[in-house]
């Protein structure tokens, strides 16, 4: 069984897609549609961008999805998924991998999420947090006990969990931590509590986007965020899309589930190299790979 995997938000990079631009016709198609679609040329930020051009919402997320989009494409009859799973974002590439969505749909809903997230995140100060070197259940009853929003949010692999809420929550939460053993607990350039309930209001907008939008039968199963199990019926994978913003991204539970039904091969598609990275800490004998194109 051949799982495909799709980073989320962080794998940017300055130059990124720049090379299968110049390899590929359908490539250039693609980028210009998205260009079209998105009202500016994200094509120069991604291709001669700064890494702080790459690092605003709005570019970050369409960008991540239209490198690991157009890559899976670009393979041709090599890509042949049995199951997917993305990262958080990287759930509505995974979309499109298994025929769920179209692309132009896709990259409309990621557009809107990114406006929307950014949107929720001016209204008041947030932030987030990884939590090296403690159990998640440490983690998860700590945050129980503080004042204010602070809650789990990315369970990206053993011993490593990002927490999200308010500022002044979330820098309690890292002092306390600490405290408990945690290894590090440092704060991450972001611009927000993603995966908390402070998303409610980008959720919100998400949903009726969504709602709106013709989600096809798969044809693989999509491992989701927030149930972590195999999911096919297009309505069940619309309402995880729209819970996924304010639920936290239980990406360990997945992999073991994902490892449970009989994953044999786990291509990432897209930038970068984090989500192999992340399974080396679930099973370090289990091999890895990054999706190319000759």
């Amino acid at each position: 069984m051949k799982a495909y995997v799709f980073p989320g938000q962080g794998a940017q990079f300055s130059g990124m897609g720049l090379d299968l631009y110049e390899k590929s016709p359908e490539a250039q198609e693609l980028f210009e549609k998205a260009n079209k679609i998105l009202g500016f040329n994200i094509t120069d930020i991604m291709f001669e961008g700064s890494a702080e051009d790459l690092k605003q919402t709005k570019v970050t997320q369409p960008a991540i999805f239209l490198h690991s989009v157009i890559l899976s494409k670009l393979m041709g009859e090599d890509f042949k998924p049995d199951l997917v799973a993305g990262h958080s974002l990287g759930e509505f590439s995974a979309l499109v991998a298994n025929g769920t969505l179209s692309f132009e749909d896709a990259l409309k809903l990621v557009h809107k999420r990114a406006l929307a997230m950014q949107k929720a995140c001016e209204n008041q100060s947030s932030t987030m947090a990884a939590v090296l070197g403690l159990e998640d259940e440490i983690v998860e009853e700590t945050c129980k006990t503080l004042d204010g929003v602070v809650v789990p949010a990315n369970y990206n692999c053993p011993g490593q969990l990002v927490i999200s809420g308010e500022t002044e929550a979330v820098e309690k939460a890292c002092e306390v931590l600490k405290e408990k053993g945690a290894k590090r607990a440092m704060l991450l350039p972001v611009g927000g509590a993603f995966h908390s309930p402070l998303m409610e209001p980008a959720r919100e907008e998400l949903a009726k986007a969504i709602e709106e939008t013709t989600f096809n039968q798969p044809n693989c199963p999509i491992y989701q965020n927030v149930t972590t199990t195999a999911v096919t019926d297009p309505e069940e994978i619309k309402k995880n899309l729209i819970a996924q913003l304010t639920a936290p991204v239980k990406w360990t539970q997945t992999m073991k589930q994902m490892l449970e039904d009989g994953m044999e091969s786990y291509t990432e598609v897209g930038p970068g190299k984090v989500l192999q990275g992340l399974l080396k800490k679930v099973d370090r004998r289990f091999p890895t790979s990054s999706a190319s194109i000759e």
